[in-house]
């Protein structure tokens, strides 16, 4: 299996957590970690904007991503979500077979 972590932020918490739970509950994502008081700077549709946000840190597989991506499309209050995905070369060996087991539960 190809193992991958995924990034995507968030304008809240409250958005962050809906978010993360309804990816762990359809076993799109094994665990995922939000990272609170992110300062983004960007560009968008031509203004500097400067926004707090959540980092999401979503632990996955390759197979599951165009499910995830398609989801986080339908769920996201943003217009453009950003979602980069970081393949995981090398991981703790348990670890990894613990994402399996969640990813792959029949319940």
């Amino acid at each position: 299996m190809t193992y991958c972590l995924l990034l995507t932020t968030c304008p809240d918490m409250a958005v962050a957590e809906a978010l993360a739970a309804t990816l762990v509950g359809e076993k799109l994502a094994a665990c995922v970690n939000i990272l609170p008081g992110a300062r983004s700077v960007y560009e968008w549709q031509g203004r500097v904007e400067r926004d707090e946000e959540c980092v999401l840190l979503i632990k996955s597989r390759l197979d599951r991503l165009a499910q995830l991506e398609s989801r986080l499309l339908e769920e996201h209050p943003y217009e453009l979500p950003e979602l980069i995905a970081v393949p995981i070369k090398e991981g703790l060996g348990p670890y990894l077979s613990w994402i399996d087991t969640q990813l792959d539960k029949k319940e």
